[in-house]
């Protein structure tokens, strides 16, 4: 039976930094974790975060990402220095990894991902999985996964980030680090359940970009013209900006069918820009020519209310039970780059404080990326500009 705990810090020396979490998540028994979950900010290296952790619980499979602030039970923090750990004990669970992991191949690299975690666990009822941010194609890697292990195993995680500059992220697994890579932690407990939601609080306005010419994720044109051209003209950039830009203004919303709507609490479902070759934009997904894409703004009591909304869903389908750990991915601009940090730290502290157990929050683990994945309309969907909570009981 798996069990979880979770500490974070800021420190600037990653060897400290990583021997403190665990310290303070597993006590003095570090050979009774079997699994190490690592968020880290841009700042550390982490070929020595992976190296630390192998040395200080050596009995422990390691898995990392880079994202650009964490959130734990010790609260939100954004320097370039975070580190944050969710620590798991027992063996019902496996891992699957791959490096080269783009936008044309997201597809197969996933479905390999997907036979691993099956041939090492077939009783996988849910996955956490953690991509490349930049250059990638998240609703391949959904399909693929469904496909192999079936559309009722829940897939939650996110995709990593740098400082919202769109130049490079971090995945490691064991003692590997990669740019491009993927990683996924299948559960095989039978004991768990998974309830996920994501909100962003974002609206459309103006008149929407139609994609005139797209080769699976990338977009090519928009109304007939160069499409980074046209998308940095229609925010009031020059087109020599780069993504990282773009980013804090610049989501793109696609229109949902009334029903989706109406559970989303928004009409539209965002997309982010995290790379450009010239006037090539990569999408987060596969887009169709005609796809109506709208630029967006924040509405920030949305923001606010919607986050009550879907905390207090995700407490009902729980049906009483208690979290015995909460997964949580957040945009990067919804971070510092939206909020001020006492306004976050509120927005923190309603996601968090209903699922308090004896009045203590149950092992979290946060952090600000560029995509996040929850479920629709009862299906595994890819999200942005979102805050998407994972809360696991038993």
């Amino acid at each position: 039976m798996l069990q979880f705990s979770s500490y974070s810090t800021r420190l600037v020396n990653t060897r400290r930094g990583v021997l403190e979490c665990l310290e303070s998540a597993l006590g003095d028994d570090l050979d009774s974790a079997s699994l190490l979950i690592w968020h880290a900010s841009i700042g550390h290296d982490f070929q020595d975060l992976v190296d630390a952790s192998r040395e200080h619980a050596p009995n422990s499979r390691v898995v990392a990402t880079s994202c650009c602030g964490v959130v734990g039970c010790e609260g939100v923090s954004e320097s370039m220095k975070d580190i944050a750990l969710m620590a798991v004990k027992g063996d019902e669970f496996a891992v699957a990894s791959c490096d080269g992991f783009f936008g044309h191949n997201a597809y197969e690299k996933s479905i390999q991902l997907a036979r691993d975690l099956k041939a090492q666990q077939p009783g996988v009822n849910m996955v956490y999985f953690l991509g490349s941010g930049i250059d990638t194609a998240n609703d391949q890697a959904i399909r693929a996964f469904e496909e192999v292990l079936g559309k009722d195993v829940t897939i939650f995680g996110a995709t990593s980030s740098d400082n919202m500059k769109g130049l490079v992220n971090y995945q490691a697994v064991d003692g590997k680090v990669t740019e491009h890579g993927a990683y996924a932690v299948g559960f095989a407990d039978p004991t768990l359940k998974v309830e996920t939601q994501a909100t962003h609080g974002f609206v459309a306005v103006g008149e929407p970009l139609v994609v005139t010419k797209s080769t699976g994720e990338v977009i090519h044109e928009f109304n007939g013209k160069p499409a980074w051209e046209e998308y940095t003209r229609r925010l009031g950039l020059d087109e020599s900006a780069e993504c990282g830009d773009t980013i804090p203004i610049g989501a793109l919303g696609e229109k949902l069918s009334p029903e989706l709507a109406e559970e989303y609490g928004n009409d539209h479902i965002l997309r982010v820009v995290t790379k450009h070759n010239g006037n090539a934009m990569h999408y987060a997904t596969q887009v169709a020519e005609g796809t109506e894409l709208w630029l967006t703004t924040r509405d920030e009591p949305l923001i606010f209310s919607e986050m009550d909304r879907i905390v207090e869903e995700i407490k009902g389908r729980m049906g009483g039970k208690e979290a015995v750990a909460v997964f949580h991915a957040d945009c990067l601009a919804r971070g510092r780059f939206l909020f001020n940090r006492i306004i976050k730290e509120e927005l923190v502290g309603k996601m968090q404080f209903p699922f308090y157990v004896d009045g203590a929050c149950p092992p979290w683990l946060g952090m600000y990326g560029f995509g996040e994945f929850a479920r629709l309309g009862g299906e595994n969907e890819y999200h942005n500009y979102t805050t998407a909570l994972y809360v696991i009981y038993r």
